[in-house]
């Protein structure tokens, strides 16, 4: 009889030990299907500099994806309402992308390599890319979308897509589930597409607080 209770009693903590876990990972999911919060003293819009050279792999991008590149005409420009339709958007798109391309990381960087949209194997250029890509076909204006060059804390360039809301700028990420406002992402922001015309780039400003 003492066996079967501490057979039982072993059983019963290793349910308790699941569902507990299970509930975490219910609770990460929702938090990361959640529209994100801009603290009030972070700046919600990521500032635009000086126009830049776009990276290399960009232009041979716009030559291979001549439609991705086209500039199309604005009827009104500015960032789009965060509506729940545009959020579910969002979420379903990033946790799409981020689960269909398997993580195939290559030593040459963004800057170099090539970008394709929808490879089975990728990097974070091709999660970027393929996500700005979805989202399009999805009826997103083009200036909403942006792609961003940044630098990690480990010193390695990152291509990311920015998308702009009237919520703030949000950043989808191949590195996490979650959908960050910009000022969270844990990066050093290097270039970005410009808004008006997709084959244009400028360097990013400064931190505003």
């Amino acid at each position: 009889m003492r066996r079967v209770s501490i057979l039982v009693a072993v059983t019963a903590a290793m349910i308790m030990a699941v569902a507990q876990m299970m509930t975490a990972a219910h609770a990460a999911s929702e938090r990361s299907l959640r529209a994100p919060t801009v603290s009030p003293t972070a700046p919600p819009y990521l500032t635009f500099d000086n126009q830049a050279l776009p990276p290399l792999a960009h232009t041979a991008f716009c030559l291979r994806y001549r439609d991705e590149c086209r500039a199309r005409m604005l009827f009104r420009g500015g960032p789009v309402q965060l509506t729940e339709t545009r959020w579910e958007d969002l979420n379903e798109v990033n946790q799409a992308i981020n689960g269909s391309i398997i993580p195939d990381p290559t030593e040459l960087g963004p800057v170099v390599e090539s970008w394709l949209i929808d490879p089975k194997r990728g990097d974070c250029n091709d999660y970027a890319v393929s996500k700005r890509h979805r989202l399009l076909r999805r009826g997103w204006p083009q200036r909403t979308l942006l792609l961003a060059e940044v630098e990690t804390v480990s010193g390695k360039h990152h291509l990311i897509l920015l998308v702009r809301t009237k919520s703030g700028d949000l950043v989808l990420d191949n590195l996490t589930p979650q959908i960050r406002p910009w000022s969270r992402a844990p990066y050093r922001w290097i270039r970005i597409q410009s808004p008006d015309n997709p084959r244009y780039w400028n360097a990013v400003g400064p931190r505003r607080v």
